[in-house]
């Protein structure tokens, strides 16, 4: 998939079959939203396009006017979307910065200037409940009407549901926020998942529990930074990661910002989702992981985070969680089966 941050570019495609969104998640949704707009650029023969937005409008709107909490909880981080939104076969994904000026526009600038001249759109899907342009003030009508003045086809897709409930990125979030992790894996169509690169920290982690020996072989962690402030799940989880072995490696996470540890800390004040595998592979050595891009599936929640009065408190902790996150890969279901009936279930 070609990735760009706006549309001025070499190598863009000439036409395409396009849909606009955030995707926040690519729950199942998105995704049979995705297969149809494959289906109109394969029989258009034109490139499959997406068109997203970073930040979020909704973060930008609440930066403008000072209100934090009107920003979405964030699903997953700029990675995880572009991973899967090439995963469900889209050819090029176009990221627009939101910003004051494309808030500014006009919906009949941003068809012009976006759609029609800058991504050459042939086709346009949305969702149903589109809106665009400055104060949201384009619709669904607006955007057929222009589709017929300039030529391009404009189609619309309605909810999609399973089971009888609406998927949508708010019940992915709302979900996420209760820690129900088996119900955002079904609006997902897989388990909840958040990648990326292993990034150093206090090194605190090898030292907590370590043996008598002094060996430094305590609850050794991969860090990997949430890039969004706000994120929709937290706590500790019981998880596989992918990426350090031939095999997923079952372990505990905690998603958050540590409230036990010095807010002075290397990372301090960035979302972190912190893991330590329960058996480290003995090929990687003790900084074998920094640098690697891995994959951790969050299972299960244990319990939100809790802030410890101090580190054997937070020893004991986590020595728990540990001996709990065994206890449920113990009695869990196969999970290599629910990921191959989970992917069965994917549009």
């Amino acid at each position: 998939m070609k990735i760009f941050r706006g549309f001025h570019h070499p190598g863009i495609a000439d036409a395409c079959a396009l849909t606009i969104g955030n995707f926040d998640g690519v729950h199942r949704g998105h995704q049979a939203m995705l297969a149809l707009l494959n289906s109109e650029a394969a029989h258009r023969r034109v490139d499959s396009c997406v068109l997203t937005f970073e930040p979020h409008p909704r973060d930008y709107f609440a930066g403008a006017h000072h209100k934090p909490e009107l920003a979405p909880a964030r699903i997953g981080t700029l990675r995880d979307k572009l991973t899967e939104l090439e995963r469900c076969g889209v050819q090029q994904t176009v990221v627009l910065p939101f910003d004051a000026r494309l808030a500014a526009q006009s919906p009949e600038a941003f068809i012009d200037e976006v759609l029609v001249r800058g991504l050459g759109a042939r086709y346009v899907l949305v969702g149903d409940d589109f809106r665009f342009g400055r104060q949201r003030a384009g619709d669904y009508a607006m955007l057929d009407a222009s589709g017929q003045a300039q030529g391009f086809d404009v189609a619309r897709m309605n909810s999609y549901e399973v089971h009888g409930l609406r998927v949508s990125s708010s019940a992915v979030r709302q979900a996420l926020s209760a820690g129900d992790m088996e119900s955002a894996a079904r609006l997902l169509g897989r388990p909840y998942t958040i990648s990326g690169h292993v990034v150093h920290g206090r090194k605190l982690g090898r030292e907590l529990g370590a043996t008598a020996e002094g060996a430094g072989d305590g609850f050794r962690t991969l860090n990997l930074r949430f890039a969004h402030w706000k994120p929709a799940a937290s706590g500790i989880f019981a998880v596989l990661v992918h990426g350090l072995a031939a095999e997923p490696l079952p372990g505990v996470a905690n998603l958050g910002v540590r409230p036990s540890l010095d807010p002075q800390d290397v990372n301090g004040g960035r979302v972190l989702l912190e893991t330590h595998c329960l058996q480290w592979p003995a090929g990687l050595g003790a900084e074998g992981a920094y640098g690697k891009i891995v994959r951790v599936e969050l299972l299960h929640k244990l319990h939100d985070e809790l802030k410890y009065d101090g580190l054997d408190a937070l020893t004991a902790g986590i020595a728990k969680d540990c001996a709990d996150a065994r206890a449920y890969f113990a009695t869990a279901p196969n999970h290599t089966e629910t990921r191959r009936q989970t992917t069965r279930d994917r549009i």
